[in-house]
């Protein structure tokens, strides 16, 4: 019978600290990154020049289909190979997670924006408003609230998929818990700590979650 002994994670208390942070900042970074770039197509897929909207739906579709830890496999070793410029791990985890998050939030803002009643565009542009200052004015503020919920829930996924940076020895939590893992021998007690560590973080954001569905359902 396996004796379970965290005991001898202790030592090791400082590494899975720094895993944490490391986890959290690319977290951090990868979902306000992925939400520029989801803004950005999700709004640049709706225009009715099919030059711009064509290329921004092909990249949503493409990233949607592509498995993530593929996507940062890709940009990491082949990606500098065909444009010529070497990238490090960090800046192709980034743009990887980055964009795949995107391609998923840009299908999250372009729903909230159609849902809203297309008649309070027209009455907006009525009353002498550009299509620029409808949508900042009239259009998101009310898309934002129902897209609230969901957008939260992309990030949340986000935050997950930082799991795969380890992949490119990135000194993220999973990282540090197999260097841990390796070292002890406890690899059991290495990956529970490592469990626990994000139910800790995502356990409260999936409350939060559930609580503003529950709210916008009233």
């Amino acid at each position: 019978m396996y004796e379970w002994n965290f005991g001898y994670l202790w030592q090791y208390r400082q590494l899975f600290a720094n895993g944490l942070m490391v986890t959290v900042g690319y977290s951090l970074l990868c979902i306000v990154l992925g939400m520029a770039v989801g803004l950005i197509a999700g709004i640049g897929g709706l225009a009715k020049t099919r030059l711009l909207a064509l290329p921004l739906k092909w990249y949503v579709e493409l990233f949607r289909a592509t498995p993530v830890l593929v996507l940062i496999i890709w940009f990491y070793y082949a990606l500098p190979v065909l444009i010529g410029v070497a990238m490090t791990a960090s800046v192709a985890a980034v743009l990887a997670l980055s964009l795949y998050g995107g391609a998923f939030y840009s299908e999250i803002i372009r729903g909230g924006i159609v849902s809203i009643d297309a008649g309070q565009s027209d009455a907006a542009r009525a009353l002498g408003m550009t299509r620029f200052q409808v949508m900042r004015r009239v259009v998101l503020p009310q898309a934002l609230r129902r897209m609230t919920p969901p957008l939260m829930n992309q990030s949340i996924m986000q935050l997950k998929n930082t799991s795969l940076l380890s992949v490119l020895a990135l000194p993220d939590l999973v990282y540090q818990g197999q260097a841990v893992a390796h070292e002890t021998y406890r690899p059991l007690e290495a990956y529970t700590l490592i469990a626990l560590m994000y139910i800790a973080i995502l356990l409260p954001a999936s409350k939060l979650v559930r609580r503003l569905e529950s709210q916008r359902a009233k």
